[in-house]
């Protein structure tokens, strides 16, 4: 049995695994990421729980084939560099070098929406599909495109960023500058703008008996609201279903993948928002639903999806070395 390790360093938590080869986790450990901080501190931390999980195997650095690591942000994956991460506030760190020299095994990087796309193309919701994009509805909207099981990351690097692609030209302002993006409507932060804005229009919604002030809404009130069968509640979901379908129609037109998997809090209403997702895709996509189709479908592995595919991105690029 091979063995890698998987790193999923995000901007609250650190979450570190040891992961075999039929990508299954054998442990895992978390620990916050305490930001702001020197990027020399987090390595020392994400080193920390390396051995901590080596140690618990009663492992050494030689009996694992290398480690993957996914992180926000723009890196460079040929250096091992994260290149700028707004949610670190890193600029130009050598992540994977630092692991490497710590660690004494060889580290790879890559943008994490990419690496938990891998993890739910190879071992998860689109395992055994041709080609699938991964959708993670968060508090933005990360995503990623695996064909033939291997990750397509564009001349640059920085492919599959529809997040920030405009569907609402002049619209919200999004964090990347631009206005009208995906992400501003399709996020959990866009849904709980949504939601809270039609809440102070409409003072006798059954919203407020879910949440009394802006800090208390979350990206599942709307549809709890709606489950209660408050009208303002249906008319968010039914919006914010629009607009994710604009997203989705849109990948659908340009890649025709065979998988489109979401992932992220909101996907956890399943066949809730799946249901009538699907339906407003399918109504408008170019030439319609024929023989062949792209499938809509909830992401399977959850927050284990980034470390699964970081081990997946060390397997491939280990493999790809000998």
């Amino acid at each position: 049995m091979k063995r890698y390790i998987g790193v999923d360093l995000g901007g609250t938590n650190i979450k570190v695994a040891l992961v075999d080869d039929g990508h299954q986790i054998l442990i895992e450990k978390s620990r916050p990421t305490l930001l702001p901080r020197p990027a020399e501190d987090v390595c020392a931390d994400i080193v920390a729980a390396i051995r901590d999980i080596l140690s618990q195997a009663k492992l050494t650095a030689k009996d694992v084939c290398g480690g993957g690591i996914g992180c926000p942000g723009t890196v460079d994956g040929k250096r091992g560099v994260v290149s700028y991460s707004n949610n670190l506030a890193w600029r130009d760190v050598d992540l994977a070098p630092m692991l490497e020299r710590a660690i004494g095994c060889p580290f790879y990087l890559e943008n994490d929406a990419n690496t938990a796309a891998l993890g739910e193309a190879r071992a998860g919701s689109a395992k055994g599909a041709e080609s699938a994009v991964i959708v993670t509805l968060g508090t933005g909207v990360g995503s990623g495109i695996v064909i033939g099981g291997r990750l397509h990351a564009g001349y640059s690097g920085t492919a599959s960023e529809f997040g920030h692609m405009v569907i609402v030209r002049g619209g919200e302002r999004c964090t990347c500058g631009r206005e009208g993006c995906l992400e501003s409507y399709a996020s959990a932060t866009g849904l709980i703008r949504m939601t809270w804005e039609a809440m102070r229009k409409n003072a006798n919604s059954r919203l407020w008996t879910l949440a009394s002030s802006r800090e208390e809404v979350n990206g599942r009130t709307a549809f709890e609201g709606a489950r209660l069968g408050d009208e303002t509640a249906r008319r968010v979901v039914d919006l914010y279903i629009d607009y994710l379908a604009c997203g989705a129609i849109n990948i659908v037109n340009a890649l025709q993948p065979e998988i489109l998997s979401l992932g992220g809090g909101i996907a956890k209403e399943g066949e809730t928002l799946l249901r009538p997702l699907r339906e407003k895709v399918y109504a408008e996509i170019f030439g319609g639903r024929g023989r062949r189709y792209t499938r809509i479908e909830q992401c399977t592995l959850g927050y284990k999806a980034g470390l699964i595919g970081a081990a997946i991105l060390a397997e491939d690029n280990a493999g790809a070395s000998r």
